[in-house]
């Protein structure tokens, strides 16, 4: 067993991307920059903003954050995000989700300007993304193919189970996984909450890639030997052993499945870390007018 170090590959990376910034101020006069949308004050929501604002610094970024109560009109979000689309100097706009319940998500992505979505949420974004064309990735997918790029993981004619298929990870993973790329040319099968017997599925899976939000929701028993895991579970619980008081959970079983995987991300420590590196390499590439000319 071999871990998939996000820790390591995210770092090497960033440094890459803090180059190509310094080239990008040295040529233009101006830093790639990012603007984060907070609305509210979720605890989770501020901890991942923060450390969007911190990496952007990081890498010579400029990153600008634009903040709302919760009591913030649909209406008035809408505008503010139409005057971010006009402002020439704004690179990528990223509106952190959730929103409160009277605030349409939905609504609110489809604004954002498609050249400035460095989320790779907006369905045009996703479009060419299925079409295998020029686009933003979501990140969290990107930064899975980043990471398994890095270590070399052959992918192609391979067996990628994906567990979960919502819009921000399982579905776009998915596409990815089979497109003509590397990573990639994989036999895709997706699994969720309505399909039966998934432990059919995943015992077949040379790549599993688990986004499902329950904590050790595989075990042992439902991968084969040598299978390379992909854990992208967050799960957050109170204790009282750490200083932050809570401890995170991925949605493998780590302890007992990795003895049986030839390569496995650790959680904390692994997609996480690649999810802020695809989100830079998304804002480096709209400043760099790679993907929309």
């Amino acid at each position: 067993m071999q871990l998939l170090d996000g820790k390591y590959v995210s770092e090497k990376l960033k440094v890459e991307i803090a180059e190509e910034a310094a080239k990008i101020l040295e040529k233009t006069g101006r830093k790639p920059h990012l603007v984060a949308v907070l609305v509210g004050h979720d605890g989770g929501s501020e901890t991942y903003v923060a450390s969007k604002m911190k990496n952007c610094e990081k890498v010579g970024f400029k990153s600008s954050l634009v903040r709302y109560e919760d009591d913030v009109t649909e209406e008035e979000l809408l505008k503010k995000v139409e005057e971010l689309n006009a402002d020439s100097d704004i690179d990528g706009i990223i509106v952190q989700l959730p929103l409160p319940k009277h605030i349409d998500p939905e609504k609110v992505t489809e604004r954002i300007d498609h050249r400035k979505d460095v989320d790779g949420f907006h369905p045009v974004n996703l479009g060419r993304m299925q079409r295998n064309l020029p686009s933003f990735i979501p990140a969290t997918p990107y930064g899975i193919t980043l990471m398994l790029k890095e270590y070399g993981i052959e992918t192609a004619g391979k067996h990628c189970v994906v567990v979960g298929r919502s819009n921000i990870v399982g579905s776009p993973m998915s596409i990815l996984m089979a497109r003509n790329t590397t990573p990639g040319n994989c036999t895709v099968t997706i699994c969720h909450s309505r399909t039966p017997d998934i432990k059919k599925f995943t015992l077949d899976a040379d790549i599993l890639i688990v986004a499902i939000g329950k904590k050790n929701f595989i075990t042992a028993d439902m991968v084969k030997d040598g299978v390379v895991i992909v854990d992208v579970g967050m799960n957050r619980e109170t204790s009282t052993t750490t200083k932050s008081g809570f401890k995170l959970y991925g949605d493998v079983d780590f302890e007992n499945v990795a003895p049986k995987s030839s390569w496995i991300t650790p959680v904390p420590g692994g997609v996480g870390l690649m999810t802020i590196v695809g989100l830079l390499k998304n804002t480096l590439a709209s400043a760099n007018k790679e993907v929309y000319k």
